[in-house]
């Protein structure tokens, strides 16, 4: 029989993403606190919820798309949140970016209230979510993840158990690691060749059949040299996210020095009325810094 599944948060990404469970034929239940949103996607075929308790009541399956870590707490944990209205057996997926600490609280409430609970952080941004090739990094029990494993197939591509409950987000903080550090290295490889006379498009082009060569560059580089800043993912989400490693650092009493500049980068772009932009914005800090544009010298 097919489950029945609650979605709440249908933004930037989980709008798509309910979109794709409903395609699939799967019966969902939605909310979302932008009412517009919400009534998309019943007009789309799925069913209203009134509050996450609502949604709970009448889903054997409710994922999560939040913005932070406050949000899930309050949206599961809180008052009228999801595990009030859980049933024993039903199983939380949350698939928003919060602390480690948070998934682990999540998945107990879930276990005291005899049900599972996953924790499943996703990458690739509004692209992935459209085109359902999302990356999804998943924390808890196999069993809940064999469970779950159908939903995540009409989700994303790349979809791995890493571990138990906390694990998946752990592994999404590596992630933003790597790509805030990464758009951060590009912007200063970039600016090096623009501010020495060298075409960044060539330098790009060049660097992209050696070892440099990444995905960040081909994509992000390109939207540097072009100055195309629509927000694929919002450089002030992936601020948050790098908050996120940083607290989790500060709890394992770590010190990533490379993660804090990114981070200082981050809060001087959104101080400078870039946070609705997307994160290879990043390179304008650096340009501010040399006084000097990439797009200067790319022919």
């Amino acid at each position: 029989m097919t489950e029945q599944i609650g979605f709440i948060g249908l933004g930037i990404m989980g709008k798509p993403m309910a979109q794709h469970l409903l395609n699939a034929g799967y019966p969902l239940t939605v909310l979302d606190v932008v009412k517009s949103a919400q009534e998309q996607a019943v007009a789309a075929g799925a069913m209203a919820g009134t509050s996450p308790k609502s949604v709970a009541e009448q889903s054997d399956v409710v994922i999560t798309m939040l913005p932070d870590s406050p949000d899930v707490e309050q949206v599961i944990l809180g008052r009228e949140g999801v595990i009030e209205g859980l049933r024993a057996g039903a199983l939380v997926i949350d698939m928003s970016t919060v602390l480690p600490s948070t998934a682990r609280k999540v998945a107990q409430a879930a276990r005291d209230k005899g049900a599972d609970a996953l924790d499943a952080p996703v990458s690739g941004g509004q692209v992935g979510a459209v085109n359902a090739t999302l990356t999804i990094m998943v924390g808890g029990a196999q069993t809940a993840f064999e469970r779950a494993k159908p939903l995540f197939d009409k989700m994303g591509k790349n979809i791995t158990l890493v571990g138990d409950a906390g694990a998946g987000q752990i592994t999404k903080a590596a992630n933003q690691i790597i790509v805030g550090v990464t758009i951060a290295a590009v912007s200063e490889a970039l600016l090096l060749a623009a501010k020495a006379g060298v075409d960044p498009v060539k330098v790009r082009e060049a660097l992209m059949g050696g070892f440099a060569s990444s995905r960040i560059l081909e994509l992000h580089g390109n939207r540097m040299i072009q100055r195309t800043f629509a927000p694929g993912f919002k450089i002030k989400l992936h601020r948050k996210d790098m908050n996120l490693v940083l607290n989790t650092a500060r709890e394992l009493g770590l010190s990533l020095p490379m993660s804090a500049q990114v981070a200082e980068l981050m809060n001087g772009l959104i101080a400078n009325d870039g946070a609705e932009l997307d994160h290879s914005a990043l390179v304008t800090m650096f340009e501010k810094l040399a006084n000097f544009e990439i797009g200067a010298t790319a022919k």
